[in-house]
């Protein structure tokens, strides 16, 4: 199994931190976010990697080169103007391949097994969604998720916030048919949705959504603490 981590955004809620730097190199512990990821994606054993980037894509490159030194393998997708989530996967697609990917935002945190969601997409499925109980900052969710399945229509189930980690099938993509080469993720994932065909689970462990320099911050101290660094 592959994995594309998303790093090609600009980091606007982050700045004046991601004015000379991707914000998925801002550091967590000594080391640079997006490490982290790579650290526990070659830990599961899933050591083929696509990163896409746009913004300051260069520094990301020459930080991260082809991956060797965390124990993967990386092959990068140029986006000349961010695509968003949508646009980002699609355009990465051939890099990919024809089966089940992960795909992890890289503005994320969270200390997940990613070795668990290997078998994560079952039968005719198109995505597993990991969610995470929502946060401060999004206290009405992004989707309802009930008996494994995920609803767009949040009086269906328990409303939760999307963790940007999931697993998609590249026939998701069937969905953008006619879309322009920018767009999100999100609105594929609620046709998707309409036909039964995403599973999701709820996760407990930690996450952040490293989105403003004060969650970054707090996300610095709750690492070292917990590592003893």
């Amino acid at each position: 199994m592959k994995a594309m981590i998303l790093a090609a955004g600009k980091g606007e809620r982050m700045r004046p931190l991601t004015e000379q730097l991707p914000k998925p190199l801002l550091p967590i512990a000594g080391k640079p976010l997006i490490v982290h990821h790579l650290e526990r994606l070659a830990a599961a054993g899933i050591t083929e990697i696509v990163i896409n980037h746009s913004w300051l894509g260069e520094q990301l490159v020459l930080a991260l080169g082809d991956g060797s030194q965390f124990g993967v393998s990386i092959s990068y997708s140029a986006e000349d103007e961010p695509l968003e989530t949508g646009g980002g996967i699609y355009k990465a697609l051939p890099l990919l391949g024809e089966e089940p990917f992960i795909v992890i935002n890289g503005d994320v945190w969270i200390d997940c097994d990613f070795a668990k969601l290997k078998n994560a997409l079952q039968d005719d499925d198109m995505a597993h969604l990991v969610l995470v109980p929502n946060p401060e900052h999004n206290p009405e969710g992004d989707f309802a998720l009930f008996e494994g399945r995920i609803y767009a229509d949040k009086e269906l189930g328990e409303t939760c916030t999307f963790a940007g980690v999931s697993v998609l099938h590249p026939v998701l993509f069937t969905y953008c048919f006619g879309e322009s080469e920018r767009f999100q993720l999100a609105p594929l994932l609620r046709l998707a949705m309409l036909e039964n065909r995403i599973s999701g689970e709820l996760y407990q462990g930690d996450w952040t959504d490293v989105g403003t320099p004060e969650r970054l911050a707090a996300l610095e101290v709750r690492v070292r603490n917990t590592t003893g660094e």
